[in-house]
């Protein structure tokens, strides 16, 4: 019996594989995409990502500090257009999860927008008031 099983396919092992007439030959290509991993949860990784990603909380300013701003802020609104660096730290709220990133800004103040309440600068970068946490420059002492 054991010996009959191997030679079941002697006729047909040394045949040439069959090919179609109708449909052409599959690319390797393409033959490979068939056994590519399959992701069941699209967008499963990028949200483990977001999730992951780390946040910077907004801090509440003091009044003392908020004070101190906004004499800053008058000083340079007095100043514009005699080329005074400044440095500016600002908040910007992140728009997917709570709390956002800090970033800082340097060069000279273009113009104040009373009406949007924002400072533009230079670089035409838009920065809300209500958002700046610190100001740095030649004109307050200090020296960056």
């Amino acid at each position: 019996m054991e010996n009959q099983d191997n030679h079941r396919y002697d006729d047909i092992i040394n045949l040439p594989n069959p090919t179609s007439k109708k449909h052409p030959r599959m690319s390797l290509y393409d033959r490979a995409a068939q056994f590519s991993p399959f992701a069941a949860l699209t967008g499963h990784e990028a949200a483990i990502k977001e999730a992951a990603r780390q946040t910077d909380e907004k801090l509440m300013l003091s009044d003392e500090v908020i004070a101190e701003l906004n004499e800053k802020l008058n000083l340079i609104a007095e100043t514009i257009g005699t080329q005074q660096r400044v440095r500016i730290t600002y908040f910007v709220p992140d728009n997917k999860k709570a709390g956002g990133a800090y970033i800082t800004c340097s060069g000279c103040v273009k113009k104040f927008d009373a009406y949007e309440h924002t400072v533009i600068m230079e670089d035409k970068t838009v920065i809300p008031i209500k958002q700046i946490s610190d100001i740095d420059g030649e004109m307050f002492g200090d020296m960056y």
